[in-house]
């Protein structure tokens, strides 16, 4: 009885000071067992695809989410995600888990850095207290918030008895009415619906659908608004207003009764109500090239109504402090002294400074959160955090460091340590030694990635990873060396002017024929510059991180047009169509329709995603599997990783040269671990940089712009990047890459490096040259952590 009542002590203990990890088999995870020091600031370690992700957050996070989910009233539970439990043994001793990661804020226009956190709230409250002239709420200065009017029938109970009365109403509230507060309208490219030189029997409409053979043609002939064999330059004011803009008019043609409507409004009616991503790659197309915005006339794109804009305090509005750079905003703020809402400016002043402290005050409120970077986004997340009464809370990080500047990273460890030190448990993944050597405690996943990972190969101190003879020990201290000599420019492409955002009309050369580095400091103007400047250009090919269009059928091998090959090899060997070989076409499991699993929508409760027991997760029809080429299925082909197809099409009877192919490049560029299948909706930012890489990649000739590449890479992968980097060049491709890694840096044969500090104190090229001259000169932050990058470097060479 005593020895159950200790034992029963002890687990009390330890789940007080340790989360317990037993059996974890999440994803990649093999049987992981592992325990985690609360209170504690934990790196997890280890290549991409090893498993880190698969533990933190799928595992020990999702968890902690899914239970806090669970104590919600079922009504509550349906409006909040799904959440599967994770396949794990044992979760014990779990806190409050709070997730910040680099998933983008949302496109949301409605959505902007103010109010995705409180300062906008703040903001409103403030103008609505203190500005002159009073226009009354809040509400009045919020851009979400329309002034209506009208009136209605409200019971009220009077003596006993319920009575009607008709009662007019008023919301005033601060949406710009031209543009329901989104700050820009959009037209339609009229040249791109039709061509004026045809008429409409010659096929003058180039509107996806839209053929003379069929019912628009019978009313395009039969409406009697024009005749349908005049050139459409040749129509009257008229008749082009009637074919462009008419209203829904009901007509008779051969005796039918149909209904005429203007190609405008039918475009509006037939695609832009539509979600874009969902539509047909050619229909998606169409759109996006008929559709322009510009920034709206009536409020200048502030989103506000004039009469919002009207009311100020100290000769400012809450356009104009919306429009401030938020550190520039933290100042204005400060010098407000009213005793009357001094709780209100205190609070404003925090969250303001918050945003300064953690190296954002570049920004302004009224960004779009839509174009917030991922480290920009996750940092912006980090806020509401920062002054948070809360303790023992256990805070989860998904590679804070990326996209800061190494100036900017020491700056970032003092806030993971400010989270711990309040008494929280901190778990970051992360790859940056400069982040990983603040770290209490070390968990490494691998070997490997993929199947050949999942893991634990090292827990404990930094010191301890650096003598353990892991992948990660090993490379720890790596330090690439400034090249012993560097590549002449073939010729160079101009900037001229260049005024995006912060830049201050920058006038620069770029070498083309040579690897390119753009460096500086987050905020100091580098992808204005670029991506502002040059990705627009024609053959340039900007490779960025953004989230690839397509559904969750979409993977690796759709993606990349491998499937193709493999399709036809299967249907060549078996003598059948290419299209039974895909789950998306004549191939699909009947059951789920090629999705692999079945989802039902349970109503106000979460719905839940079952694996199809009529394919057992595999996505195709039963008599598909009896379908073979090299001795394997559709199916077990596109369960392999990048690397094991790389060599069952590479040799043997399954030898198909166009496949292996692109296997190659997807392995040149890192995606080795990745399986063919693995939808694109799993991926990270930096996975889907690579593919889109591997794509491209075949391409000849042409500008490359790849956005901070080293993104996700393991240190002992960098070497391998600048090999492929090396290998772009050599193949006559101009490389621009914008990043902050050193070893990209000193490996480059031109750094452009923007500063000197971030927003209106950037925008100004502070160096260009050879990194060896950057090094030597140490007159910008980027010099000088470079230089220490490389002396470092110079320093565990001779210790050797």
């Amino acid at each position: 009885m005593a020895t159950r009542k200790k034992a029963s002590e002890q687990h009390a203990a330890d789940s007080h000071d340790l989360i317990r990890v037993y059996g974890a088999r999440q994803n990649n995870l093999k049987d992981v067992s592992i325990e985690i020091p609360k209170r504690r600031l934990t790196v997890f370690t280890g290549v991409s695809g090893s498993g880190k992700s698969s533990l933190v957050f799928n595992t020990i996070a999702a968890e902690s989410q899914r239970l806090i989910n669970e104590t919600y009233s079922t009504f509550v539970q349906g409006f909040m995600p799904t959440l599967a439990r994770p396949e794990v043994d044992v979760l014990d001793g779990l806190t409050t888990a709070i997730i910040v990661d680099q998933q983008r804020i949302g496109a949301d226009p409605r959505s902007t850095v103010g109010t995705a956190t409180d300062a906008n709230a703040m903001l409103r409250i403030l103008f609505s207290r203190l500005g002159k002239p009073h226009i009354g709420g809040p509400q009045a200065f919020s851009f979400n918030v329309a002034s209506i009017s009208g009136a209605g029938a409200v019971s009220i109970e009077r003596a006993g008895r319920t009575i009607k009365e008709r009662r007019s109403f008023s919301i005033t509230g601060g949406m710009c009415p031209r543009c329901e507060g989104r700050g820009r309208v959009n037209d339609i490219d009229l040249t791109q619906i039709y061509d004026e030189n045809k008429s409409l029997n010659e096929g003058a409409v180039t509107i996806p659908g839209y053929s003379m053979e069929g019912w628009y043609g019978r009313i395009f002939r039969g409406c009697g608004f024009f005749d349908p064999d005049k050139p459409i330059k040749r129509f009257t004011k008229k008749q082009l207003n009637d074919l462009l803009y008419k209203e829904a008019t009901r007509i008779k043609v051969d005796g039918v009764n149909l209904t005429y409507l203007g190609l405008v409004p039918q475009i509006q009616k037939s695609f832009l109500s539509k979600d874009v991503d969902a539509m047909q790659p050619h229909i998606r197309a169409f759109v996006e090239r008929v559709v322009t915005f510009m920034t709206c006339p009536e409020c200048d794109g502030t989103r506000l109504s004039e009469e919002a804009r009207s009311s100020k305090i100290k000769r400012i509005s809450i356009a104009e402090a919306c429009a401030m750079q938020i550190s520039d905003l933290a100042e204005w703020v400060r010098d407000l002294k009213e005793a009357s809402v001094a709780p209100l400016l205190t609070a404003l002043s925090d969250t303001l400074d918050s945003f300064v402290e953690i190296g954002l005050g570049y920004l302004s409120l009224d960004r779009p959160s839509g174009t917030l970077s991922g480290g920009e986004a996750q940092r912006t997340k980090m806020i509401r955090h920062l002054g948070s009464s809360l303790t023992d809370v256990t805070y989860v990080f998904d590679e804070p460091t990326i996209g800061l500047h190494p100036h900017d990273i020491q700056r970032m460890n003092n806030l993971l340590l400010r989270l711990r030190d309040k008494g929280n448990t901190v778990l970051v993944v992360e790859h940056k030694p400069e982040a990983i050597a603040i770290a209490d405690h070390v968990v490494d996943l691998g070997p490997r990635a993929g199947a050949d990972g999942g893991e634990v190969m090292f827990e404990g101190t930094i010191e301890g990873l650096r003598a353990s003879g892991t992948l990660t020990g090993r490379h720890l201290d790596d330090r690439a060396a400034l090249k012993p000599s560097v590549r002449t420019a073939s010729e160079v492409l101009e900037v001229r002017g260049a005024n995006t955002h912060n830049l201050q009309n920058v006038d620069v050369d770029i070498p083309l024929g040579v690897l390119v580095v753009v460096t500086g400091v987050a905020g100091s103007g580098k992808s204005s510059l670029i991506h502002g400047s040059v990705a627009k250009r024609d053959g340039v090919v900007a490779v960025d991180q953004t989230p690839i269009r397509g559904s969750r059928r979409s993977n690796p091998a759709t993606y990349t047009g491998l499937l193709d090959p493999i399709r036809k090899a299967f249907a060549k060997a078996n003598g059948v169509k290419p299209a039974l070989f895909s789950a998306n076409s004549e191939g699909a499991c009947p059951n789920c329709n090629g999705a692999g699993v079945i989802y039902t929508d349970l109503g106000i409760m979460a719905g839940v995603a079952i694996t199809c027991d009529v394919c057992e997760g595999k996505r195709f029809d039963a008599s598909v599997l009896d379908y073979h080429f090299g001795g394997r299925d559709i199916s077990e082909v596109l369960a392999m990783s990048v690397t094991e197809a790389e060599k069952f099409f590479g040799a043997g009877d399954a030898r198909t040269p166009a496949a292996h192919a692109i296997l190659d490049r997807l392995a040149d560029v890192g995606l080795g671990y990745l399986s063919l299948g693995q939808p694109l909706t799993t991926l990270s930012g930096g996975e889907r940089q690579r593919l889109k890489l591997a794509t491209h990649m075949g391409d000849k000739g042409g500008v490359y712009i790849l956005d901070e590449p080293t993104t996700g890479l393991h240190l002992a992968d960098v070497e391998h990047l600048l090999g492929l980097l090396d290998r772009l060049v050599d193949a006559g491709k101009s490389v621009i890459v914008i990043e902050h890694h050193q070893a990209v840096m000193a490996h480059a044969d031109w750094i452009i490096d923007l500063g000197p500090g971030a927003g209106h104190d950037g925008g100004r090229i502070v160096f260009e040259g050879t990194p060896a001259d950057l090094v030597a000169g140490r007159d910008t932050l980027t010099g000088e952590h470079l230089a220490e990058y490389v002396g470092a470097r110079a320093k565990t060479a001779r210790k050797r």
